[in-house]
Formats: C-alpha cells, structure tokens, sequence
C-alpha cells in the first residue's frame, strides 16, 4: 500500500514559496531540494514538493498550468490539534504574505478553521474538527 503522498505543485518563485512555507511551520527538507529548481516539505505526514512552473511542466507531460488567480482546481485540507492552533496559523499565513479568504470561524458545530491561498495561489483549508460534538 501507499507509504506517503506527495502533493507536486507548481510555483513561480520557489524561494519565495520555500520562505512562506517555512514561515508557516512546514518542515524543509534539504536534502530533497535544490534552490531555484524545486523545495521539499513535510506537513505533517504529507510530502509537498514545490517546483518552478518549467520543471513541473516537464513532469506533467508538457499540460499548461492553470491560472490560479482565475481558477480553482483542489482545495488541499489539513487538521490541527485546536482552535488556537488555527489562530495562530492564520496569522502565519498572514504574516507570510498569504491570502486569508474564509477568517477562522467555527462551522456545522464541529468543526473550526479558515482557507487561504499560498502564494502560487494554490488553495488551502486547516480545520480543529472536535468529533465529539458531530451529529
């Protein structure tokens, strides 16, 4: 079965995405990097890897990328361990030059978290989901 995901998503500046992505708590790893060609993160159990829009286009068969100030393709979700977790994430990504487009707020009842767009535009959801309170 599968070991690991691996998210690949496209950037156009990758030290830019490697210094928000580090500014909002994502793992480097450097030995999986290479500057100006492609970063390697750990978020949680998850391996996102960043590359320029070049190199990813050669790995994707050569298919355009998608505007992503026009569209929306995933919206990629992550659970932290609670609502000041949430917080204090928000205000990373706000810190870091993210675009915050859902604040954080509770929603259903059980659930806690915001949305935001990194700076390639790629689309983002953290949630405290307390199921204890699902019904």
């Amino acid at each position: 079965m599968t070991k690991e995901i691996w998210l690949n998503l496209p950037v156009k500046d990758v030290e830019a995405s490697k210094a928000f992505f580090s500014a909002i708590g994502f793992t480097l790893k450097p030995e999986q990097s290479v500057p100006g060609e492609r970063a390697c993160f750990l978020a949680g159990k998850t391996v996102v890897m960043l590359f320029t829009e070049a190199v990813f286009k050669q790995l994707n068969g050569g298919l355009e990328m998608n505007d992503t100030s026009k569209t929306a393709q995933c919206m990629i979700s992550f659970d932290a361990e609670s609502k000041d977790e949430i917080d204090a994430l928000a205000r990373k990504v706000d810190d870091a030059g993210g675009r915050i487009f859902s604040q954080p707020a509770e929603n259903q009842g059980w659930m806690y978290g915001f949305a935001f767009a990194d700076l390639a535009g790629h689309l983002w959801n953290g949630l405290y989901m307390d199921f204890s309170k699902l019904k």
